[in-house]
């Protein structure tokens, strides 16, 4: 079953959800302690663009399509964007990681809009092709979108899924690849160097595969909606940068795992507001 995006994606238009999923992100970290915002930063168009662009929605506006978050750690753009939707409550987010609410650190099944536990690297791809293979025995049409971590390469159990993946023929199954070059405190690039380059990778594994700049979500649907079709699954390397947007973030390691304080906070504002 093919699927296409019903209108162009409009570049501006994302461009000005992401500068609110920001502000909205760097607001939370103002109540607590210590918030993944580089993470989140890094995905952020990405996830746009798979809620905004590539996901069919119901005439409810609810998403047809599964949305899994198997970088754990970049939860809070997932749910802001839930929270824009209404699925998630402004209250849910405002109790982010306080007694009370019901928002942790890493997304949890049974939270509204979260399909899957995740958090522990390299268990969500292999839910992920769990989910793909029941969609496509139910012949639902639904398609399956995985935000992956490169972090996550290092684990046996992603490249088990993807040759699972590959062996299913899992044409229902997209994989979006932050590919932001850090893994917590360490650059993949030079801590792994054998993971690259992972485009050939996964295409020897069976994959169809792309690369784009993981900060333009209309790179990212031309590439899933530009595919050549057939019986493979998708993975899209996206090139991105830990801490997208505010300059003293990026690709500081500190920030994986840090709230800003007051001075940062409003530096950190005026950054996103002049991109």
């Amino acid at each position: 079953m093919e699927h296409r995006v019903s209108n162009a994606f409009d570049r501006a238009a994302a461009r000005a959800r992401c500068r609110a999923y920001r502000r909205r992100i760097l607001e939370i970290s103002q109540q607590v302690s210590a918030l993944h915002v580089a993470p989140a930063f890094s995905c952020t168009e990405i996830t746009d663009a798979a809620y905004n662009g590539l996901m069919r929605r119901g005439a409810d506006g609810a998403p047809l399509d599964v949305f899994l978050m198997s970088k754990g750690h970049g939860c809070m753009i997932q749910y802001v964007i839930l929270e824009e939707m209404g699925v998630l409550e402004r209250r849910d987010l405002d109790l982010y990681c306080k007694p009370g609410g019901r928002l942790g650190a890493h997304p949890d099944y049974g939270v509204p809009g979260i399909a899957a536990s995740t958090g522990s690297l390299g268990h969500g791809l292999g839910i992920a092709v769990g989910q793909a293979y029941a969609e496509r025995l139910k012949k639902t049409g639904v398609r399956i979108f995985c935000v992956l971590s490169d972090g996550e390469l290092q684990e046996g159990s992603t490249w088990e899924a993807m040759m699972m993946a590959a062996n299913l023929r899992l044409s229902n199954l997209v994989v979006l690849l932050d590919n932001n070059d850090f893994s917590g405190l360490e650059r993949m690039s030079e801590a792994h160097r054998a993971f690259y380059p992972v485009l050939d990778k996964a295409r020897a594994f069976g994959w169809e595969a792309a690369e784009v700049d993981g900060h333009d979500g209309g790179a990212i649907v031309e590439a899933v909606e530009g595919r050549a079709g057939g019986d493979r699954p998708m993975l899209v390397t996206c090139r991105t940068v830990k801490g997208k947007g505010v300059s003293y973030m990026e690709h500081v390691p500190i920030w994986h795992y840090r709230s800003p304080n007051p001075e940062e906070y409003r530096r950190a504002l005026a950054e996103i507001e002049e991109n």
